[in-house]
């Protein structure tokens, strides 16, 4: 992939749930609530802070963070759907 967020910006792959079932009625994409996980796949080139200094992130890429329930900018790359957020969108590093 051949992607590079910019900014403060992160590129997230949410976690693939399983298909929710319901009384043996699956239900469909649409109606599924969006996962809330996801893997950190890339980082942008950084924030900067009030005196113009780069801010450093407090996520890498590898991280598994807790997403928060809307938000964000859905994005499709090479038929695999991913998640825009800010780093400051993220609600947490889980592990």
């Amino acid at each position: 992939m051949n992607f590079k967020p910019l900014g403060d910006r992160v590129l997230v792959e949410p976690a693939k749930d399983a298909d929710q079932e319901v009384g043996g009625i699956i239900i469909p994409d649409s109606a599924q609530e969006k996962p809330q996980q996801g893997k950190v796949i890339a980082l942008g080139t950084g924030g900067k802070d009030e005196n113009g200094n780069l801010k450093e992130f407090n996520v890498k890429e590898g991280d598994t963070v807790l997403l928060p329930k809307y938000g964000g900018t859905e994005i499709k790359l090479e038929g695999v759907a991913y998640q825009i957020l800010r780093e400051d969108d993220i609600l947490g590093v889980i592990g």
